[in-house]
């Protein structure tokens, strides 16, 4: 495995067991979010720390705040002003239609 001043690089099957995700996610990712970009010797991907930590943030936008692909990206170039998460909306969208129906009762 390739060393870099004691930085310890993963392969893609490692860090798709340590994030929980499968590899072809991790591919699509780094087709999608022009930041994750790691380490390639001999057509094969290594990650390390800072590739990592970049890919949990993209897990944790995606699946835990709700962010479509574009709104993530968004956020990670820095450009979040006005981007609202899909469950957000969704909260929103509940309230009110709870109020509706308060009301019509």
């Amino acid at each position: 495995m390739p060393r870099n001043e004691g930085v310890r690089y993963h392969t893609i099957s490692e860090v798709s067991e340590l994030l929980g995700v499968e590899p072809h996610v991790i591919r699509y990712w780094e087709k999608e979010f022009p930041q994750l970009r790691p380490r390639r010797i001999a057509g094969r991907r290594f990650y390390g720390s800072k590739e990592i930590k970049l890919l949990r943030r993209i897990k944790h936008l995606l699946y835990e705040k709700g962010y479509t692909i574009s709104g993530a990206r968004k956020v990670l170039s820095g450009d979040d002003s006005g981007e609202v998460s899909c469950r957000e909306i969704l909260a929103e969208v509940r309230r009110e239609l709870e109020e509706l129906y308060r009301s019509l009762s």
